[in-house]
């Protein structure tokens, strides 16, 4: 008979994955009524590049029209729905593992960005959202008076305003 060194770290990937499916049945949201669509995120990316951020966004399987973005205050949204691609009218489905369903995924956009700026592209379902940065404030120079001298201010008209 052969004996085998037991090692408790070989056994933690098991042991994860046992935990990770154990909270999925607890926190994921049932599939709805009939429809068999289930909560869905899409994974996104946002990356710092020179003058401006890009937020990436995987959407297998959508197209443009399956995706809206909108600007609300500092806030971007993007929302859509990605749909079952079988039908639900036969039998025979073993396993259904991709997700579908409606989305929602919100970002904070730094104090003054201009929403005008934004671009937005869609390629083999990658979405890359362009977002300018804002613009730097310089900061003024103010120059005390002194006496009858008059005081020396810095800066451009525009921050002037």
């Amino acid at each position: 008979m052969a004996l085998i060194r037991w090692e408790p770290a070989r056994e933690l990937p098991s042991l994860q994955g046992e935990m990770n499916r154990l909270f999925n049945t607890f926190f994921d949201t049932p599939q709805n009524a009939g429809n068999g669509t289930s909560r869905w995120t899409p994974a996104m990316d946002l990356v710092e590049e020179g003058d401006h951020f890009m937020l990436c966004a995987d959407l297998p399987g959508m197209t443009e029209d399956d995706v809206k973005i909108e600007v609300e205050r500092d806030v971007l949204v993007l929302s859509g729905e990605r749909r079952h691609e079988h039908k639900e009218e036969g039998e025979g489905f073993y396993r259904l593992e991709r997700a579908s369903g409606a989305f929602r995924r919100t970002l904070h956009l730094p104090e003054g960005v201009q929403a005008d700026g934004i671009q937005a592209s869609f390629d083999k379902g990658v979405l890359e959202v362009r977002i300018p940065k804002p613009e730097e404030r310089k900061p003024r120079r103010i120059e005390i008076a002194v006496g009858e001298r008059p005081a020396a201010i810095e800066g451009t008209e525009a921050e002037a305003a």
